[in-house]
């Protein structure tokens, strides 16, 4: 039996088993056809609150395990990602949208996200503190208890994976609430692999569903922890719930990222850097190059050489077809863009290519003559579009770049002692110089500033040790101290 076989999870969630949800069913529906490709249990507030005391029980023996016995889920795990690497990936192109390059990726990085979590599981995990008294003073990490993870549709599975993996390694359980529109490629599939690595029962509960299902993960009395990624708005909610409630909340949020492009720097390389990090998935990416600027002396050719490269990239059906973009999530994200470009075109901007679609499928889309107060440059699109202005000295670069409500990610391409003064002027909490804005690795603290999040950190043993664990301080005498009464 496949390990995502629609016919073993019908109308089901995964609650250390399959059991039946009493919130009624979603329709698991590939953008690119319209078609259902099977149905899968909505959680109710009733399915979150059975799952979040069934995870709180559970989580207790999970942490007084032994780091080898995590670790060796974890690795399992990984394993497991690699041996059902094929069918992974050909859920998240029918139901994501993605080429299967990035489909590809997200396979391989989920497998490298358990190896990652397994060592962190044997990592240091304290501190030795010196004390005025006599005694020995220690600082120890302890699980949080139970985390609630909720992620979105664009990177389904890496940005589940991103806070699972850690947080099981390091002792806690998981409620894991997918996108509903990705909820196999980035819950069913999780949930499986584990299910296979031999997770015990309780530590790991999907519960796919929208915002009932949401503010229930998030206010489940037992959730010390929130992890989410997704957007600004609905991030600012969520903290404010944690606020409330005195939770900590992880939020990685969106971003509408700056790609720099200085005078000298190598046009065709520039021009290809910037055509990936604008179009990569569609642009539905929260590091997606939002704004190219562009030294005056290239902007011309760098416009025409990007508009020519967008018209000749292919957009369809990933599923059948060699393309290099394939469809919006769906008609609501899709009016979202065309409304964007519409409105920037509207405001005096030139469109240069793309601006057009045949059902969710979108045209690469670059837009010239752009001011930066234009819909399509002051917002994030989270679609394939690319506004490009001109800049005339590096002080002009680093104002254009700062003025924006995010930081998130900056591109910097050219000479690399110019990029290094623009790198430590502008706000932001990923820098690439002689790269685009959308990079990531397993081992790497990924997290952005303002309205790109709160500061958070996920990735590597540090920044995962932090979001997933709670400090405490331990004192020992070798005898009882003495007291006046």
């Amino acid at each position: 039996m496949a390990l995502l076989d629609p016919g073993t999870w019908t109308g089901k969630i995964f609650t250390g088993g399959w059991t039946a949800a009493d919130g009624g069913v979603l329709d698991v529906v590939e953008p690119a056809t319209g078609a259902t490709l099977g149905t899968l249990g909505r959680a109710s507030a009733h399915d979150v609150a059975q799952s979040a005391a069934a995870a709180a029980a559970a989580q207790r023996d999970w942490a007084a395990r032994t780091y080898e016995d995590r670790a060796a889920v974890l690795r399992r795990a990984g394993r497991l990602f690699e041996d059902h690497a094929a069918e992974i990936q050909e859920w998240i192109v029918r139901e994501a949208g993605s080429v299967p390059a990035k489909a590809e990726l997200e396979a391989r990085f989920a497998a490298s996200l358990c190896y990652e979590a397994a060592a962190l599981a044997s990592h240091p995990q304290g501190l030795v503190l010196p004390s005025a008294q006599p005694r020995w003073s220690l600082a120890r990490r302890r699980p949080a208890g139970v985390v609630t993870v909720i992620a979105p549709f664009n990177f389904p599975l890496i940005l589940s994976m991103r806070s699972v993996a850690p947080a099981l390694a390091l002792g806690n359980a998981v409620l894991l609430k997918p996108d509903p529109r990705t909820a196999v490629c980035g819950g069913v599939s999780v949930a499986r692999i584990f299910q296979e690595a031999g997770l015990p029962e309780g530590l790991l509960h999907l519960l796919p569903g929208g915002r009932e299902t949401g503010e229930a993960v998030v206010s489940a009395p037992q959730v010390r922890v929130v992890s989410f990624t997704g957007s600004t708005a609905a991030g600012r909610t969520i903290g404010e719930v944690c606020g409330r409630l005195l939770k900590r909340a992880h939020l990685e949020l969106g971003g509408n990222n700056a790609l720099i492009v200085l005078p000298g720097a190598d046009i065709g390389k520039a021009v290809s850097a910037g055509a990936w990090g604008s179009f990569l998935h569609q642009g539905q990416i929260c590091m997606t190059t939002g704004r190219h600027l562009v030294h005056h002396s290239l902007h011309d050719e760098y416009v025409a050489a990007l508009a020519d490269k967008a018209d000749k990239l292919p957009v369809g059906n990933p599923a059948t077809g060699q393309v290099a973009l394939g469809p919006i999530i769906d008609e609501h994200q899709l009016a979202h863009v065309d409304d964007l470009v519409r409105g920037t075109v509207a405001a005096g901007a030139r469109l240069a290519a793309g601006g057009t679609h045949e059902g969710l499928f979108y045209r690469p889309t670059v837009l010239a003559e752009v001011a930066p107060d234009m819909p399509a440059y002051a917002q994030e699109v989270f679609g394939p579009v690319a506004p490009v202005v001109p800049f005339s000295s590096v002080d002009e670069a680093v104002a254009l770049a700062a003025d924006s409500e995010y930081g998130l990610s900056l591109g910097i391409l050219g000479d690399v002692g110019q990029a290094m003064r623009i790198a430590d002027a502008v706000p932001t909490g990923l820098v690439h110089i002689n790269d685009q804005t959308v990079n990531d690795e397993p081992v790497v603290p990924f997290g952005g500033l303002a309205a790109s999040g709160n500061g958070s950190r996920f990735g590597g043993p540090d920044a995962n040790i932090e979001a997933f664990t709670e400090t405490q301080w331990v004192t020992m005498r070798d005898q009882i101290a003495p007291y006046p009464f």
